[in-house]
């Protein structure tokens, strides 16, 4: 039986009342909502615009003509980006400005950011207050509360097991975390990087914490430019030291324990070969992310970044194998292919024009070390184990052009870039 008119009007007086009072009332948080860590299934119509037009443009750009090799096809993440990391040219893009959840390659944004604050032999005993926060389920690699731990430890354990646990430690060494993440949203603001949002520093889901695939290429652009950075991204084992204990005969004594790179490009896995050439950088996996990686490769003296995001293929590593097959794409590609847009420098890089640099790698923990003299091989320090980190160190097209750090849009070398050894 259908309801009487006047009950009906009363009802949609209520409902518009309600309606009414709930906008009037609500905070400005809900008119202007923070980016969301879970996005839409599809990118917003309009996104930023760094780097070009073309890149804010939702779906695939990329300038294919004769000569030009065709794209992957099994592509299936929700944004991804290859870029040339020297020249900053943007080979080809999707959805390079969404802004989605980043996971654990956020920590190469705290790295750029910390990694100049202490040198490698600074120690730290961790109190207990130092691990307060870590999320459930986090990814770590064994800190021990009242141990004492070198920063050049502690950078391994964030680098190779993305610990979370170290990357706490860590923060509280820097005042905490609203001082880290304070700094982090700074350098990221610095290098141009306005899609980020930090307001964890260690990656894990939080509401409002956002990057791009743009972004992350250009963080990691920047870390590259430290020698510290470069060679944590390409180890692929080191020690790590354990917990003290007494022995049998009631002595003290502290072991260590071996840990692996995460990165499967450079440790392998047994669906995931050691990609040609890999020198790094950082991958993630939360559960609003999904699967997150960048990673840079040299080959025949061209250096790749490519950065991918969220692969929706429901397959073991496939952000892995998504990565390898741009990256296979771009070498082909490259000095074939128009950009479609570039990797934009520094705020401070463009207000300085092109003068010059110092000769060394910028913001290397411990002090300016001279980046220009080339090493044929060197071992790691600290436990680090040779054979299983990227250390065959070249000079060629990667010296600092001129000894200038930073030239303004066009080229940014990568000094000494850590290039992987042919196994045995």
């Amino acid at each position: 039986m259908p309801a009487p008119k006047n009950t009906v009007r009363r009802s949609l007086l209520v409902a518009a009342t309600v309606l009414l009072s709930t906008a009037l009332t609500a905070p400005a948080a809900l008119a202007a909502p923070k980016p969301s860590p879970t996005p839409s299934v599809t990118p917003p119509a309009g996104m930023s615009t760094v780097g070009g037009a073309r890149l804010g443009q939702p779906g695939t750009q990329v300038n294919l003509a004769s000569g030009v090799p065709v794209l992957p096809k099994e592509l299936s993440a929700r944004s991804w980006i290859v870029a040339d990391a020297e020249s900053g040219e943007v080979l080809a893009a999707h959805n390079a400005h969404w802004r989605l959840a980043p996971a654990s390659t956020l920590k190469m944004l705290f790295a750029d950011t910390l990694l100049p604050k202490w040198p490698k032999t600074t120690q730290h005993k961790v109190e207990v207050s130092d691990l307060a926060g870590v999320g459930s389920g986090s990814s770590m690699v064994g800190i021990k509360e009242e141990e004492t731990y070198t920063v050049h430890e502690l950078w391994l354990g964030v680098f190779l097991r993305s610990g979370n646990d170290a990357v706490h430690v860590l923060t509280a060494m820097n005042g905490g975390v609203e001082n880290t993440v304070r700094d982090m949203n700074a350098h990221a603001a610095e290098l141009q990087a306005f899609d980020t949002q930090v307001v964890s520093p260690d990656g894990y889901d939080a509401d409002g914490q956002v990057s791009s695939a743009y972004d992350l290429t250009l963080i990691a652009r920047s870390g590259l430019q430290k020698k510290d950075f470069r060679e944590y991204a390409s180890t692929v084992r080191a020690k790590f030291p354990g917990e003290t204990k007494k022995n049998k005969k009631g002595k003290k004594v502290r072991g260590s324990f071996e840990i692996q790179n995460t990165n499967r490009l450079l440790s392998g896995d047994s669906d995931v070969p050691v990609y040609q050439g890999i020198a790094g950088v950082k991958n993630g996996n939360t559960t609003n992310a999904g699967a997150t990686f960048t990673g840079v490769a040299e080959r025949n003296g061209k250096v790749l970044l490519v950065t991918v995001m969220n692969p929706q293929k429901d397959e073991s590593n496939e952000v892995y194998k998504e990565t390898a097959r741009l990256l296979d794409w771009g070498f082909r590609a490259a000095g074939k292919v128009e950009p479609v847009g570039e990797l934009v420098p520094p705020k401070s890089a463009v207000q300085a024009g092109a003068q010059p640099g110092p000769s060394a790698s910028p913001g290397e923990a411990g002090g300016v070390v001279s980046g220009s003299k080339p090493v044929a091989s060197a071992p790691a320090g600290g436990g680090t184990d040779g054979i299983g980190t990227a250390l065959g160190i070249t000079g060629g097209v990667l010296l600092l052009l001129a000894g200038g750090g930073f030239l303004v849009n066009r080229r940014w070398p990568l000094p000494d870039l850590v290039r992987r050894r042919p196994r045995p």
